[in-house]
């Protein structure tokens, strides 16, 4: 028997969604304080605008998902997400 290992097919990062229920309210508050905080400390740019970033933040806390994997679902690096 070969024991020569061959990986199977494509080798693609598989990505999966999760449903986050809550109000329009609770995310149009979150983005404000963030829009608030980024114009205090002077942030030139982001790679997200603060309303994506208030998702990806209640996504980390309600669901307890990994960073990396919530940074490669949304096209950003690991510690772009961590910060």
């Amino acid at each position: 028997m070969p024991t020569k290992f061959t990986p199977a097919g494509d080798h693609s990062e598989l990505v999966y969604q999760c449903r986050l229920e809550l109000s329009t309210q609770t995310l149009t508050f979150l983005t404000g304080l963030l829009s608030a905080q980024l114009r205090k400390i002077r942030s030139r740019w982001r790679k997200r605008p603060a309303g994506r970033i208030a998702v990806i933040v209640l996504a980390a806390l309600r669901h307890d998902q990994r960073l990396a994997d919530l940074a490669g679902g949304n096209g950003l690096s690991r510690t772009t997400v961590d910060r």
